[in-house]
C-alpha cells in the first residue's frame, strides 16, 4: 500500500495515478492522550488503519497525483537518523575532494557513526528546498528512507527488517562546511521525504533497489542499494543499540557518489525502484 499525506493534511492512498482520500479512516485510531506516547500515531497503528482504509476505499473520492500537493508521508517522526558515507564510491569521492568535504570526517560509516537531523527540517516533495545560506555550497544526496514501525531497542539484525513500516525516497540536503553534520543538515527544508510511504510488504528486498537522481535533466547520482557498506538491517541493529527507536522514526540510509551543488531555479528529480519518483524545486529563501 502507498500511503501519503496531501493538500491540507488529508490522508491518501495511491492507486496507479490516483490519490484516494481516506481521511475518514483516521477515526479508527485511538484518541491521542497527553503527554503523548512517543512515536507517530498513524505509523504506530498502521495495521488497524490499513484494515479501515481497505474497508472504506471503494467509497472514496480520488484525484490525479499530478493535481495534489504531497506533504511528508510521516507527519510526526520522533527523530531523523542519518547514515553518512555508506557507499564506498562516496567515501572515495570525499577523500579526493577535501576542499569541499573537509578532512574533519574520515573513513566510512563504521568509523564516523550516525547523526541526527532536526525534525523541523522535514518537508514533503511538493515544497521547495530553500537556500538560506547562498554563500555556501548546498549539495543534494538521494537516499532510501526506512521508516520504523514499532518501538524497539537493541534489536538484532536478523529481526531488524521486521521492524520497518515502509520505505520512501529521501533527499538529505547538506550545506558544506567544517561544522557538525547535525547543524549543516538541519536547515529548514533540508530533509525531503516523499512522495509517499510504500509499506514494507511491497518491497521484496530493500537491498536490491535502483536509485537515480537528476538535476535539470542531468544525471548526478545513480546506484543500487546493494552497494551499501552497511545494510539496512545492520543500521537498525546499530542505531537501536544507542537509542530506542519509535514508530515513525526515519532512517536515511546513506547516499552514493555524485553528490553535487544545487542553486535556486534548479529542479531535482529523484527516483527509487519499487517506490516511485518525485520532483523537488530549489528556491532562494524568501522567494
Amino acid at each position: 500500500m502507498k500511503i501519503c499525506w496531501f493538500n491540507e493534511h488529508r490522508l491518501g492512498v495511491v492507486l496507479k495515478d490516483q490519490v484516494h482520500d481516506v481521511t475518514d479512516a483516521l477515526k479508527a485510531l485511538p484518541a491521542p492522550s497527553y503527554p503523548q506516547v512517543s512515536g507517530d500515531l498513524v505509523i504506530a497503528n498502521l495495521p488497524q488503519l490499513r484494515a479501515e482504509i481497505e474497508r472504506i476505499l471503494p467509497s472514496t473520492t480520488a484525484q490525479s497525483t499530478s493535481a495534489v500537493r504531497f506533504l511528508s508521508p510521516v507527519a510526526q517522526p520522533g527523530k531523523i537518523i542519518g547514515v553518512p558515507v555508506n557507499y564506498q564510491a562516496h567515501v572515495e569521492e570525499a577523500q579526493r575532494d577535501v576542499a569541499i568535504f573537509t578532512n574533519r570526517y574520515t573513513g566510512g560509516v563504521k568509523e564516523q557513526g550516525l547523526f541526527l537531523k532536526a525534525n523541523s527540517s522535514l518537508i514533503g516533495c511538493s515544497e521547495a528546498v530553500r537556500i538560506t545560506m547562498p554563500e555556501r555550497l548546498t549539495h543534494h544526496e538521494i537516499e532510501l528512507a526506512a521508516v520504523i514501525g514499532k518501538k524497539v531497542s537493541n534489536v538484532s539484525k536478523e529481526e531488524a527488517l521486521s521492524c520497518i513500516a515502509g520505505y520512501s525516497i529521501a533527499l538529505d540536503m547538506t550545506v558544506r562546511g567544517p561544522e557538525d553534520r547535525s547543524l549543516r543538515k538541519s536547515l529548514d527544508t533540508y530533509s525531503v521525504l516523499g512522495p509517499w510511504l510504500v509499506t514494507a510488504d511491497e518491497i521484496a528486498d530493500p537491498q536490491k533497489l535502483d536509485l537515480h537522481l537528476t538535476v535539470n535533466g542531468e544525471t548526478r547520482q545513480i546506484t543500487n542499494s546493494s552497494q551499501m557498506i552497511m545494510y539496512i538491517a545492520e543500521q537498525i541493529e546499530w542505531a537501536s543499540s544507542f537509542y530506542t527507536l519509535y514508530p515513525g522514526d526515519v532512517i536515511m540510509t546513506g547516499t552514493c557518489e555524485g553528490v553535487g551543488p544545487v542553486v535556486p531555479g534548479d529542479v531535482m528529480h529523484a527516483r527509487i525502484e519499487s517506490i516511485g519518483d518525485m520532483r523537488v524545486r530549489v528556491e532562494a529563501a524568501g522567494a
